[in-house]
């Protein structure tokens, strides 16, 4: 398979891709929050994935798009597609013991990880001091917006929580490593997001049997809406937009782009759950709007 032409900086077209991919992450946030009281959370990420995985596989058979064969990306692909798995169980398990807003900080350090070890794999990738800078002020605005989040002592449990939710931006990192320094670099979109899908679809409803939690298969009308909204927006559509970024940008400039989602998850929970919209939150937007400059900006 031929590679596709790489750009070593993010036009337009990516902005308003990655802008609306961030946008949709952060109203998902609070739409799986709004349905928890109707389905538990690792059996939401079941549905989901098994749904998207069925998408997807529909949609390249459409499109004579081959998932099955030999490429070289098998080992890489199942390492893919564990690590993203992994990530959603240690975020699921981890809301049970730590708030969203605590464990959101932890799981967006995961343009960091990209950033620290990826160049040491892939040498283009290499961020310059300007960029470092803007990585870090991007970071620091999601502390300063939710550092109401670290004011009470944290219990053992909560301790627990923020610990799996740094293990699961450490598996986002590592997700995006494995793909941009293995054979997956070369694989279509689809594939990629096969590997993930596929694993995730087969491991989560395992995990959300072996936590106990109660399955129903009577929806809501709300609950069914809130399915389709994650099945076919969330995890087909906006993760497959991920993927095909992943192949032609640089992979340290697309990750420093997420630190909008848990602004747009804050923004949606005061619009849609009278969650308080506050001075340090317009703070933190502008800063994180500084980050994503510098993290882009070209060299010369």
């Amino acid at each position: 398979m031929t590679s596709p032409t790489r750009k070593e900086h993010l036009d337009g077209v990516a902005a308003v891709i990655l802008l609306a991919c961030c946008l949709f992450w952060g109203f998902q946030q609070v739409l799986v929050k709004a349905t928890l009281p109707e389905l538990p959370p690792v059996f939401q990420a079941g549905v989901r994935f098994v749904g998207a995985a069925l998408l997807l596989m529909l949609w390249c058979h459409r499109r004579g798009i081959a998932l099955f064969a030999r490429d070289g990306t098998l080992w890489p692909g199942l390492l893919a597609g564990a690590l993203f798995a992994g990530e959603f169980a240690c975020l699921y398990i981890g809301l049970q013991f730590t708030s969203a807003s605590r464990l959101t900080v932890f799981l967006y350090t995961s343009p960091f990880w990209v950033a620290l070890l990826l160049p040491l794999l892939v040498r283009i990738e290499r961020l310059r001091p300007l960029q470092w800078l803007g990585l870090l002020l991007a970071f620091c605005a999601l502390v300063f917006a939710m550092r109401e989040s670290f004011v009470t002592p944290a219990s053992e449990g909560q301790l627990l929580g923020d610990a799996l939710a740094l293990i699961a931006g450490l598996a986002w990192g590592l997700t995006t490593i494995t793909i941009r320094a293995s054979t997956l670099a070369r694989a279509s979109a689809e594939k990629l997001l096969f590997y993930q899908v596929g694993v995730s679809a087969a491991t989560l409803p395992l995990l959300s049997l072996a936590l106990g939690e109660r399955w129903t298969w009577q929806f809501s009308p709300f609950a069914i809406t809130s399915l389709m909204l994650q099945t076919v927006v969330g995890a087909f559509a906006s993760y497959l937009a991920w993927m095909w970024m992943l192949g032609r940008y640089p992979a340290t400039k697309i990750s420093a782009f997420v630190f909008l989602t848990p602004m747009f998850a804050l923004l949606f929970g005061a619009l849609w759950l009278n969650e308080p919209l506050t001075p340090s939150l317009i703070t933190a937007l502008a800063l994180v709007a500084v980050g994503i400059v510098l993290v882009n900006r070209k060299a010369g």
